[in-house]
């Protein structure tokens, strides 16, 4: 029993887990300092969230090249960790700068909800970190069971607990897949371990058409898939971002997607590396499905919330090209663009929360009738991050866009890409009629109740930097990409 918990003592590495270990430390903290501040003063809060999102950060990149394994291997904080982990954090420090108050107007000061952020960020880092399936499916538990309760946050608002329902229905669909999956692939290979997996696969000699392993690596891809929102599993995707608080959409499109598709990534590209043929097939119908899927759909929505949902399930579709190339300019280009869409999505979500009244009733396309002329620099800063959207130049969604569909083009899917860039002509037409509704059509609002608030103008300038520096100098930060990449 000794020699036991020596080993075990021995194979624990805290330095593996130290981001996502302080931000849970600042988490827990933050629970507390919110039970003893007067009822509805959320501010100090919200400033100590901020904090510990830098320290964390700073903790991340001082891991850069310093590669950390821990736990017997079921942890590594490598570099493409430490770049998801920047990513996750980005998202969840634009989205606190945008909440306070936007909280305080819809008449929900609560302290909770910005460590239930953390908590979430924290699982997203796990996700990235995880070489092992079970700590992935950790992280993905607790950065869902922090996203159920602030997708229902608005506990007396109908649409806000539909919205934490039917994430909860999509999140226990997509564990159930995903367990099923997981068991599957431990059955062949007799180990839970992402490496081990792989070698398990690889000395089959009928691994492409061996039933358990070909189960395993669908139920479990079905699981992610879910998680992004590819489709045909996005589903219920539209209702949720539409329902929840519209700070909590923006970071639910950008920082747990971003968390997906890094667990995605290292299981796909390490554990089923012996199946690339097949699941590079898949993930080209599926990528297609979605972006096709998400566009034309999203043309039709009148409501903006709903009509930026249905854009991140095609955002998903784009990054998913990526992962069919297979190689290392798509999967240096997913990162790459996982970082520019949490960017320009909660750029654009940040808006929103300045232009929507209490209840949100207006965040529709007749509700920003000649809000370009009344509001300037929102309406600008709108055009930014819709153009960056679309994917035109000289905005990071344009770069973003042509890293994944260089990858595609260089491992033969010319055609994966043609349809990627068809389906982004596509987009202008819904992403521009919001435009033309801001600056073409006459007012029916004076506007009267946006104001600048402090924190949120931060967001949005912090957001405006990002679109545009990685759209005009984007090789610095893809030179990182490519350095992730295992």
């Amino acid at each position: 029993m000794e020699n036991l918990v020596q080993i075990a003592m021995a194979n624990v590495n805290l330095q593996a887990i130290m981001p996502s270990l302080v931000l849970s430390c600042f988490g827990m903290v933050l629970l507390l300092v919110s039970v003893f501040l007067e009822r509805g003063r959320t501010a100090p809060v919200a400033w100590l969230s901020i904090i510990g999102l830098i320290i964390t950060g700073l903790v991340s990149i001082g891991a850069w090249n310093q590669p950390q394994a821990g736990f017997a291997g079921s942890v590594v904080l490598d570099n493409f960790a430490t770049f998801f982990n920047i990513t996750c954090l980005i998202a969840a420090g634009l989205t606190i700068l945008m909440s306070d108050s936007y909280l305080h107007r819809e008449g929900y000061p609560v302290g909770e909800y910005y460590p239930l952020i953390l908590f979430t960020t924290a699982g997203a880092m796990w996700m990235a970190s995880g070489t092992d399936l079970m700590t992935i499916f950790l992280g993905l538990e607790v950065l869902s069971v922090s996203l159920y309760v602030l997708a229902g946050f608005f506990r007396g608002q109908i649409r806000s607990n539909e919205a934490g329902l039917k994430y909860f229905f999509l999140g226990a669909f997509s564990t159930g897949f995903m367990l099923y999956g997981v068991a599957l692939l431990y059955g062949v290979s007799g180990t839970t371990k992402v490496a081990g997996i792989a070698q398990a696969i690889a000395a089959l000699p009928d691994a492409a058409t061996n039933p358990m392993v070909i189960a395993g690596a669908t139920l479990l891809s079905v699981g992610f898939l879910f998680k992004i929102g590819a489709a045909p599993f996005h589903m219920w995707t539209p209702d949720v971002y539409q329902g929840a608080p519209t700070p909590i959409t923006a970071f639910m499109s950008a920082g747990p997607k971003a968390a997906a598709f890094a667990a995605f990534m290292r299981v796909t590209y390490i554990s089923l590396d012996s199946l690339q043929t097949d699941m590079s097939a898949l993930f080209w119908l599926l990528a297609v499905l979605t972006m096709t899927i998400g566009n034309f759909v999203a043309i039709s929505q009148r409501d903006i919330k709903r009509m930026l949902a249905y854009s991140s399930i095609s955002h998903a579709g784009y990054a998913l090209v990526g992962m069919v190339a297979w190689n290392e300019i798509g999967f240096s280009g997913i990162l790459f663009y996982m970082l520019v869409y949490t960017f320009m999505n909660i750029g654009a979500f940040a808006v929103l929360v300045l232009l929507g009244k209490k209840g949100e009733d207006n965040l529709t396309l007749d509700g920003v009738a000649g809000f370009g002329f009344k509001r300037p620099f929102l309406g600008v800063a709108l055009c930014i991050f819709l153009f960056s959207l679309m994917g035109l130049p000289p905005t990071a969604g344009f770069t973003g866009k042509f890293f994944i569909f260089a990858g595609a083009i260089k491992a033969g899917y010319i055609w994966l890409a043609v349809i990627g860039v068809l389906n982004s002509a596509v987009s202008l037409y819904y992403y521009l009629r919001v435009m033309v509704y801001m600056y073409f059509r006459d007012p029916v609002e004076d506007y009267s109740w946006v104001k600048l608030e402090m924190a949120t103008v931060v967001s949005i300038l912090i957001a405006i930097a990002g679109v545009l520096i990685l759209g005009v100098i984007p090789g610095p930060v893809m030179e990182l990409a490519k350095l992730s990449v295992f």
